[in-house]
């Protein structure tokens, strides 16, 4: 089981850069990086909020969950 980051699509979608994000959500571009690879093993709903207002988007849009057994 996986969860999918869906940060970049987002971003293309409302034509913005990852710097222009992390800048508005107040998060360092590492750490927004860090999300956008799916390497994170956690977020604050706090950041998780401010994403989601700076993008005019919602949880869902970000977040995606996959099988890895393929079902």
């Amino acid at each position: 089981m996986s969860i999918i980051v869906n940060v970049d699509v987002m971003l293309a979608r409302r034509k913005m850069s990852s710097g222009e994000l992390a800048e508005k959500v107040g998060i360092a571009p590492a750490n927004l990086s860090i999300l956008k690879t799916g390497k994170a093993k956690a977020i604050r709903f706090t950041t998780l909020s401010a994403i989601c207002k700076a993008l005019n988007c919602q949880p869902g849009d970000l977040l995606e969950y996959s099988s890895d057994d393929g079902d």
